[in-house]
């Protein structure tokens, strides 16, 4: 069973950084597409950023210039390092991998950021 476990939320001031990491197991298939997406409360789950297993990566224009998202050493484990953080940010961040034709998600692990 593909089982995906987030880490690195947490709180942080406006302006800091944080860094998401979510790694998989339960599968020997190389993942496609990794992605973040996040979802604030009372609105829907919206894509933060994606990498495909060649590398391209995409970003939502709100966080274009201050998100990286990276694939790890480790086969199937991405990352988020998040940089000059915003209240709006806030949000719980939730992992997506693609393996073959499934979709994945972690839990979510919650991200605020204070004023």
């Amino acid at each position: 069973q593909v089982r995906l476990v987030e880490s690195g939320g947490g709180l942080v001031q406006a302006g800091g950084s944080l860094r998401l990491s979510c790694a998989t197991s339960g599968t020997s298939f190389s993942a496609n597409t990794m992605a973040w997406y996040r979802q604030a409360p009372g609105k829907q789950r919206d894509l933060v950023a994606s990498i495909t297993s060649g590398g391209s990566t995409n970003y939502a224009d709100s966080v274009k210039g201050r998100f990286t998202i990276s694939r790890g050493n480790a086969r199937n484990t991405v990352s988020l390092q998040m940089n000059s953080l915003k209240t709006e940010d806030t949000a719980v961040y939730y992992c997506n991998v693609q393996i073959i034709r499934s979709e994945y998600w972690g839990q979510g692990t919650q991200v605020n950021v204070a004023s």
